[in-house]
C-alpha cells in the first residue's frame, strides 16, 4: 500500500508540474503570439475539453492495458503535448497541440482517480487526497518558479520554456516506469460502460461541478489578462500565491471533509462560490479581482467530497468503469459551455459569471441530498437506493 501511494503522489507531481507550465502561460501566449480574443480561447478550451468528454472510452483501453501501464502512457503524452506547444503559434497549431495534451491529460485522470479509489481504504481516501493536492501545489510551486527562473531571469521564451519543462516530464515519467513494479489489482474491474440508477445524484454533482469549474478555469484567468492587463510575471505570482495555499492547507482540509462529512463541505463550497461568481461579475479592481481568484481556488479543493461521497456508495468492481463516465459527464457542459460563453463574454463579461453563480447554486441544492452517513443503499437523504 505504502508503494502504491508513493507512485500515486509522484504520478500526481509529474502531471500538475506540466500542467501547471501550460496553464498559467496560456492566455498571455495566446494573446500575445496567436492574437486571440474571447472567441478563440472558449474554443481552444472546448476542444481541450472534447477528451475529458471521450473519457468513457477508457474502458475498452484497459481491454488491452492494465490501469497503471495506461496511467503511464496518458501521462507521457501529456508531456509531449506540452513540450511541443511552443513550437505552433497560431490558432490552428494551438487547437491541436492542446488536443494532444488533452487527450493524455483527461485520460490520466480517469485512471488516476480509479486507482486511487481501489487502492486506499475509505477511512483514508479524504485525508490522501488532501495530501494529493498538497503534491500538486508543491509541484505547480516548482513550475512557477522554473517559469520566472527561465522567462524572467534567463530570458528564454515562450518555445523553449514549454520544450523544457514538458521534456523533464518526458524523463521523469520513464524513470516512475522502470522503477515502480506492476501492482496486482485488488478487485476485478467491470470491462463495459455502466450507468447506475443508485449513482444519480453523484452523476449530477459531477455534472455541474464540470459547468462550474469552466468558468474559473476559462474566464477568471482570461479576465485577469484582457480586463486588468496581467502580465506572465504577475498570473505567474496569482498561481503561486493560490498554490501556497493549497500546499500549506489541502490535507486539513482533507481532514475537515473527513470529520465534517461530504454534505457540509460542499455545502460550504458551493454557498462560498455563489458569492465569489457574482463578486466577479462586478469587479472592477485588479487587486479585488485577484483575491476573489484565490478564495475560488481555495474553495475548489472543497469539491474532494465529491470523490469521496462517490467511493462511499460505489460497488468497488464499478469503480474503473464508472470513473471513465463521470469524467464524460463532467464535460458534457464543458465541451459547449466554453464557445458558448465566449460570445456571451463578447457582449457582457459579467453575464457569464452570472451563469457562474447560477450553476453553484444548482450544486448547492443537490449537495443538500446527501446523506449524513451516504453508503451502499443510502445513497440519497430523501429516498432509498433506487434499484
Amino acid at each position: 500500500m505504502k508503494q502504491q501511494k508513493q507512485l500515486l503522489l509522484l504520478m500526481i507531481f509529474v502531471m500538475s508540474l506540466v500542467f501547471s507550465v501550460w496553464q498559467v502561460l496560456l492566455n498571455n501566449f495566446v494573446i500575445e503570439r496567436a492574437a486571440f480574443s474571447g472567441e478563440e480561447i472558449g474554443m481552444l478550451q472546448s476542444l481541450r475539453e472534447v477528451p475529458g468528454f471521450l473519457a468513457f472510452t477508457a474502458v475498452f483501453v484497459l481491454l488491452v492495458l492494465k490501469e497503471q501501464t495506461f496511467a503511464f502512457l496518458a501521462l507521457g503524452l501529456t508531456c509531449i503535448g506540452v513540450a511541443i506547444t511552443g513550437y505552433f503559434p497560431s490558432v490552428i497549431g494551438l487547437y491541436l497541440t492542446t488536443v494532444l495534451m488533452s487527450i493524455g491529460f483527461h485520460y490520466f485522470e480517469t485512471v488516476n482517480q480509479s486507482l486511487t479509489l481501489q487502492w486506499l481504504d475509505k477511512n483514508e481516501t479524504a485525508t490522501f487526497l488532501g495530501q494529493a493536492l498538497a503534491w500538486k501545489a508543491a509541484a505547480a510551486l516548482s513550475a512557477y518558479a522554473s517559469i520566472w527562473l527561465l522567462m524572467s531571469w534567463l530570458q528564454v521564451d515562450y518555445q523553449l520554456t514549454y520544450a523544457l519543462i514538458g521534456g523533464f516530464g518526458v524523463i521523469l515519467t520513464l524513470a516512475l516506469w522502470f522503477y515502480f513494479p506492476r501492482f496486482p489489482s485488488t478487485t476485478n474491474q467491470q470491462q463495459k460502460l455502466i450507468l447506475r440508477k443508485q449513482y444519480w445524484l453523484y452523476y449530477a454533482l459531477v455534472f455541474f461541478s464540470g459547468a462550474r469549474r469552466q468558468i474559473f478555469m476559462v474566464f477568471a484567468g482570461f479576465m485577469m489578462v484582457e480586463k486588468f492587463g496581467y502580465s506572465v510575471s504577475q498570473i505567474t505570482a496569482l498561481f503561486l500565491i493560490n498554490y501556497v495555499f493549497n500546499l500549506l492547507f489541502a490535507k486539513r482540509i482533507g481532514r475537515f471533509i473527513g470529520r465534517i462529512g461530504e454534505q457540509r463541505a460542499l455545502t460550504i463550497e458551493y454557498l462560498g462560490l455563489i458569492a465569489v461568481f457574482v463578486s466577479y461579475a462586478l469587479v472592477d479592481t485588479a487587486i479585488i479581482a485577484a483575491a476573489l481568484y484565490v478564495i475560488d481556488h481555495l474553495l475548489f479543493a472543497m469539491a474532494l467530497a465529491i470523490k469521496t461521497y462517490f467511493q462511499k456508495i460505489a460497488k468497488r468492481e464499478d469503480i474503473a468503469a464508472t470513473a471513465g463516465i463521470s469524467f464524460t459527464i463532467n464535460h458534457i457542459a464543458a465541451v459547449i459551455i466554453p464557445v458558448l460563453l465566449g460570445m456571451v463574454w463578447i457582449v457582457s463579461p459579467a453575464a457569464v459569471f452570472y451563469v457562474g453563480a447560477g450553476f453553484a447554486l444548482c450544486s448547492l441544492m443537490l449537495a443538500r441530498l446527501i446523506p449524513a452517513n451516504p453508503e451502499q443503499g443510502m445513497e440519497t437523504r430523501w429516498q432509498p437506493s433506487l434499484r
